[in-house]
């Protein structure tokens, strides 16, 4: 099974930041999209960001201008900066490729925005 390692989650006030980090195989990173998602309690898992290998980025219009996705191919890492952050961005995030493969998902980290 891949090993996609997220962290970097936390409690934050409304209006906070946060940077979330995934870090994963060579394999899986150099030859996929890779993309940040989330699930919050009783939604569907969706996608947020997507980055592809030519760092090319896309973004679901909820996080547009808020949330930026980023790769640092020597480290086989992604991030997703989060900025602006709203209670509506509580949610365990998780990484994958894009499109997702099933056993690519991790054990996610949990972002809970509160005052």
């Amino acid at each position: 099974q891949a090993q996609l390692v997220e962290s970097g989650g936390g409690l934050v006030q409304p209006g906070g930041s946060l940077r979330l980090s995934c870090t994963t195989s060579g394999t899986i990173f150099s030859f996929n999209a890779m993309g940040w998602y989330r699930q919050a309690p009783g939604n569907e898992r969706e996608l947020l960001a997507r980055i592809t290998i030519g760092d090319s980025t896309n973004y679901a219009d909820s996080v547009k201008g808020r949330f930026t996705i980023s790769r640092d191919n020597a480290k086989n890492t992604v991030y997703l900066q989060m900025n602006s952050l709203k209670p509506e961005d509580t949610a365990v995030y998780y990484c994958n490729s894009v499109p997702a493969r099933v056993d690519y998902w991790g054990q996610g980290t949990q972002v809970t925005v509160s005052s």
